[in-house]
């Protein structure tokens, strides 16, 4: 069965003096500022697109590599994976770098490393940024 989510924005004003709030409809979770400066230079408690597709590229990721070792039978005991996506503005996103560390009882580093590999390539996510590129560092605990 397919599943739908659904976020909105709200945009107020012209790209660089504007700003926005996006809305997690279908968790409501609540509403989180945007605005150009939190996408192009600092953060200051705002969100951006990159932040979002981090949060979305990193649970993504570690949600697959618990599948895939689990199915291999490796259960993880702890994943803990940053998702870092750069932005440039004039070029867009220029890269995404994942790094995993896990906890895996029975695992040595290259299993791990094959797993978390599978993984990058294979999870939803990863899917949908195929157009960017998208590096990995994969070590255990």
């Amino acid at each position: 069965m397919a599943t739908t989510r659904t976020a909105h924005t709200v945009w107020e004003g012209e790209l660089l003096k504007g700003s926005g709030t996006v809305t997690f409809d279908s968790s409501g979770i609540g509403s989180q500022p945007v605005s150009w400066p939190s996408r192009a230079e600092q953060a200051n408690g705002r969100t951006s697109p990159e932040e979002l597709i981090a949060a979305a590229h990193s649970s993504c990721f570690s949600m697959a590599l618990s599948h895939g070792l689990t199915g291999a039978g490796n259960p993880p005991t702890r994943l803990e994976t940053k998702a870092d996506v750069t932005f440039q503005p004039g070029e867009g996103i220029t890269g995404i770098h994942l790094t995993v560390r896990g906890e895996v009882p029975g695992l040595d580093a290259d299993g791990f490393q094959a797993a978390a590999e599978d993984a990058k390539k294979n999870c939803p996510v990863s899917q949908a940024l195929t157009g960017t590129t998208i590096t990995l560092s994969a070590e255990l605990a």
